[in-house]
């Protein structure tokens, strides 16, 4: 049986066995978000070197100008638009799914160690292999080094179930010796290959095209759908481990899943782009915060990840003096967030 039942404040959708309460808060907020990244795309598109007005990107989706516009908007603009929402929204949502697990705000993988394990993977591809090491080889490494380092946190911080509390601890540990890892390769690498880790690794949107995109696209997605079995299971396991287990839910079983597709989605975007900080910690929080829900939601917080990094990237690349990588934007945005976070719990427990 399939029907919708709306009330003053949620939306319940039932089929069959299966049933969906959404508040209807959220389903405005995420309207909200749709509508700005709508327009920030549109405004991505216009801007850059070749100005364009909006009648003539919409035009080229129509196949009417040919020509250089053409070639600007979707060999040029295009992929990196819909890269700076993908990405931000894999992003979001990886930290979504780590802060819902261990119910704690400074959660993400920027904290934990995964970014820093997938940098430091992607950086040994770079200078194993030099100059030559192809998009396709960094991004298996930084894959690489994401679950090597998320396992070891995962298998360090074990002891008869993992609490958030020593899985912090733990992966901000290994974060610091990954960090340590990586500027020692780097400080002994030959000068040109250390200036290409560099370049990659403060997280840039400028060599990402369709050959890069594609296959992101393509994990992202599937991850995306792997997650809908596990969805239910996250929200039990908020709840805690015995409460996840008396409403009959396999906690070990379902955590690892779903650290696993959160490492997945963070150690794509990392080997696509690389590290790209501070979007997966403050995109679930700032969501939380606005749509006033009791946990991490993962809709808004992916479509709030999106919209940072796709504004963060124009601002980035157009309102600055110097053109940068999106990677020192979101580095200066999140780590004013951070710092308000941590001032803010303070406060809240003192």
């Amino acid at each position: 049986m399939t029907g919708v039942e709306t009330g003053p404040r949620t939306v319940v959708w039932r089929r069959r066995s299966l049933s969906l309460r959404v508040r209807v808060r959220t389903i405005v907020v995420c309207g909200v978000f749709c509508a700005i990244l709508c327009a920030l795309a549109l405004l991505a598109l216009c801007l850059g070197d070749l100005p364009l007005s909006v009648d003539e990107v919409a035009s080229t989706f129509l196949g009417q100008p040919g020509g250089l516009v053409q070639t600007v908007v979707l060999e040029w603009r295009l992929p990196r638009v819909l890269a700076a929402l993908l990405f931000g929204g894999a992003l979001g949502l990886s930290g979504a799914i780590f802060q819902s697990l261990t119910r704690n705000p400074l959660a993400s993988p920027d904290i934990i160690g995964l970014t820093a394990g997938s940098y430091a993977g992607g950086l040994i591809v770079i200078i194993v292999i030099g100059a030559g090491a192809g998009s396709a080889a960094v991004a298996g490494g930084a894959i690489g080094g994401g679950l090597i380092a998320t396992a070891l946190v995962y298998l360090l911080s074990y002891r008869r179930g993992v609490q958030g509390f020593r899985l912090i601890v733990v992966g901000i540990g290994i974060s610091a010796m990954l960090e340590a890892l990586s500027s020692y390769l780097v400080l002994r690498a030959k000068l040109e290959v250390a200036m290409l880790a560099t370049v990659w690794g403060a997280g840039s949107l400028n060599s990402v095209g369709w050959a890069q995109l594609l296959p992101a696209a393509v994990v992202i997605i599937a991850v995306i759908i792997a997650l809908g079995p596990l969805g239910g299971s996250l929200r039990q396991l908020e709840l805690g481990d015995d409460a996840a287990k008396a409403l009959g839910s396999r906690v070990e079983r379902s955590r690892l899943g779903l650290v696993a597709c959160a490492v997945a989605l963070t150690a794509v975007v990392t080997g696509a782009a690389g590290p790209i900080a501070f979007v997966a910690l403050a995109a679930p929080q700032i969501a939380q915060r606005i749509t006033r829900t009791a946990g991490i939601a993962l809709v808004p917080s992916a479509l709030l990840g999106a919209l940072m990094l796709l504004a963060s990237d124009i601002v980035a690349q157009h309102l600055l003096p110097t053109s940068l990588p999106v990677g020192v934007v979101t580095v200066i945005v999140g780590g004013g967030y951070l710092v308000w976070l941590l001032v803010h719990e303070i406060r809240r427990r003192s």
